[in-house]
């Protein structure tokens, strides 16, 4: 089984009081405006129902059902009413000996003659039932492991709906982290510009130095309503996965918990199709091959033939019973060589699928090779950043301290503040790689449907 380590990684912000404020501001706004915060289960429950893909991917398994339910049916009786009217304007004609009107007439003389009555009309009912046919057994068993196939495309369509959403979902989390981390930032930025202004009314810093602080404020705002605008176009791709509007007012939760776990292989959904379609061209070649079997079938017909005649005084119309019953049997002997070459095709089909089954096993060991190393680098360069974002954040403190006192310059602290940043962009980076990976070996060990 997995062996887990449950580990939760809360992003580190500069000052943790503001961040609480605006947290809980965040809340607040939710609660009035009655916004729902979703959990990654219930987005993924949500889709599970209401995803359009998915919808299409049942009702192939449906269509799948009704065609292996067709192929059954096959072996079933067939019955047929036939009904037929004919209205002879010229009578047929047929050569009789004339032996039959002369008796001394010579051998080898024949005196045409029409025969019947101008209606005629019949009517009966067919039975046929196949007893043995080979090539309807291989359809039986053919349609069964397409039926197969369309049940393991259905959970390959669920396990791109689990990583869509799961992708989504992180995405929007480490955007929202981001744009804490700005909101932030602008406040310190702000606050730092507040204390130039009044520095240089004092005439005691240039104007220069206000004008950069300036900037990297409205910089800093630039990069808020980039992030923001980020954050509703995945969250509509959110929505558009989950088969909800994108008029639906949701909230993503903000804390990004994750667990360390230790997958266990299971089957892929893409070996098991390989493997299924190696099933189907086996099972296509046994039933060319069987083609070439003999196929029996009973069959019978009953009906009435009615003959009419309609001149007077002799007019009449009658009707005769017709009906018999028979076995027949089909033995195909010679079709142009056209089997031979199918069967050709399919044992070389049958020998591409058995390369395609090897190939994706060595495939699919090698990218959870290369998902699971990712993941271990990834997972040190977290903590790395996160000693990375306390030692920036010292700094900054410690720099914006300094200006005050005069023994650190604006050059100093905007330096720090970006040193800041970029360990804050680091760690969501390291964070959002983590993520991914561990998504990425999920999916490649067969355990992205499972929940944790």
């Amino acid at each position: 089984m997995k062996d887990k380590k449950n580990l939760s990684i809360r992003l580190v912000n500069i000052h943790t009081h503001k961040w609480l404020l605006s947290f809980a501001l965040v809340i607040l706004i939710s609660v009035q405006g009655q916004t729902q915060t979703w959990s990654l289960e219930q987005c993924i429950d949500t889709a599970l129902v209401h995803n359009k893909s998915l919808q299409i991917s049942r009702n192939n398994m449906a269509i799948g059902e009704q065609k292996q339910k067709e192929a059954i049916s096959n072996l079933f009786p067939k019955v047929n009413l036939v009904g037929d009217y004919k209205y002879f304007i010229d009578l047929p004609y047929q050569l009789m000996p004339m032996s039959t009107f002369n008796p001394t007439a010579p051998e080898g003389q024949f005196k045409e003659a029409q025969f019947g009555v101008p209606h005629n009309i019949s009517a009966s009912i067919q039975v046929a039932l196949p007893l043995y046919n080979p090539q309807l057994y291989g359809g039986i068993r053919t349609t069964k492991i397409a039926a197969e196939i369309t049940e393991l495309l259905n959970k390959k369509t669920e396990e791109q709906v689990f990583f869509e959403i799961s992708n989504f979902y992180y995405n929007i989390q480490i955007l929202q982290h981001q744009l804490a981390f700005v909101d932030s930032n602008i406040v310190n930025m702000a606050k730092l510009l507040e204390n130039l202004q009044l520095l240089h009314q004092q005439l005691m810093i240039k104007g220069t130095d206000v004008k950069k602080v300036e900037l990297q404020l409205e910089q800093l705002k630039t990069q808020k309503d980039i992030i923001a605008n980020n954050v509703e176009q995945v969250m509509n791709a959110l929505k558009l996965s989950m088969g909800q509007p994108s008029t639906l007012n949701i909230q993503i939760e903000t804390d990004i918990q994750f667990n360390i776990n230790e997958y266990s292989n299971v089957t892929t959904v893409d070996l098991q199709l390989t493997n299924m379609q190696y099933r189907l061209a086996t099972s296509e070649l046994k039933t060319l091959r069987n083609s070439r079997l003999p196929s029996v079938s009973l069959y019978g017909s009953y009906g009435q033939t009615g003959f009419g005649y309609d001149k007077k005084p002799n007019d009449f119309l009658k009707f005769f019973p017709a009906s018999f019953v028979g076995i027949q049997l089909s033995y195909p002997l010679f079709n142009g060589t056209v089997t031979y070459r199918k069967i050709n095709q399919k044992k070389i089909e049958i020998l591409n699928s058995q390369l395609q089954i090897s190939l994706v096993k060595d495939q699919n060991n090698m990218l959870i090779e290369n998902a699971d190393r990712r993941r271990a680098v990834t997972q040190k360069t977290i903590a790395n950043t996160l000693s990375q974002i306390n030692l920036a954040q010292t700094v900054y403190e410690q720099t914006i301290l300094q200006q005050k006192e005069g023994t650190a310059s604006l050059t100093d602290v905007l330096l720090a503040d970006n040193a800041l940043r970029e360990a804050q962009q680091n760690n969501l980076s390291a964070i959002v790689e983590y993520l991914k990976a561990d998504l990425e070996l999920k999916k490649l060990t067969g355990n992205i449907s499972v929940r944790n």
